[in-house]
């Protein structure tokens, strides 16, 4: 059984391609290109799948067409438009080099200077220049690589030197 915490989101399905069984892929992390992955990883009501990758091309820089095995059919394919897709972070070795912020969504983040866990890391606000990690208490914290000093992949924790006073805001 897959669990949350064995995977990392990398983006969502969009809109059938076609009659064939294509379906669009929206993504912020072409790891799946770069890792030598068989498949991919849906939330289908609230369970984790994997999907073993047929053939994907790329229509642009976070767009993708993907075919699934066994999926031949639009009306099959249809059936995932909307699935989150995840990716397993087994197969992201710490020495694979470096990977997106997506990959640390699950990690504590820990402050450095006090050694203290600020808090847990739900998601990634990239909607701006400045981008943010959103912790599961909201609170939001720069996710600057000049703030995070080590990330420890087996702890699933990330040190960061915090300017003074950002907790207190």
């Amino acid at each position: 059984m897959i669990r949350e915490e064995d995977v990392y989101k990398i983006g969502k399905l969009g809109k059938t391609h076609g009659v064939k069984g294509e379906i669009s892929f929206l993504f912020d992390d072409d790891v799946f290109d770069s890792v030598d992955a068989d498949y991919l990883v849906l939330n289908i009501d609230g369970i984790f799948v994997p999907f073993f990758l047929e053939e994907y091309r790329f229509k642009s820089d976070s767009n993708a067409i993907v075919k699934f095995e066994d999926i031949d059919t639009q009306e099959r394919v249809q059936e995932l438009t909307g699935c989150d897709v995840y990716f397993p972070r087994a197969l992201v070795a710490e020495d694979d080099g470096p990977f997106t912020l997506s990959f640390l969504i699950g990690f504590d983040l820990v402050d450095a200077s006090s050694g203290k866990t600020v808090g847990r890391i739900a998601s990634v606000d990239d909607s701006t220049l400045n981008i943010l990690f959103e912790l599961e208490d909201g609170k939001l914290i720069p996710a600057s690589e000049e703030l995070i000093e080590d990330i420890d992949q087996k702890a699933r924790v990330v040190r960061m030197r915090l300017p003074e006073g950002l907790l207190n805001l």
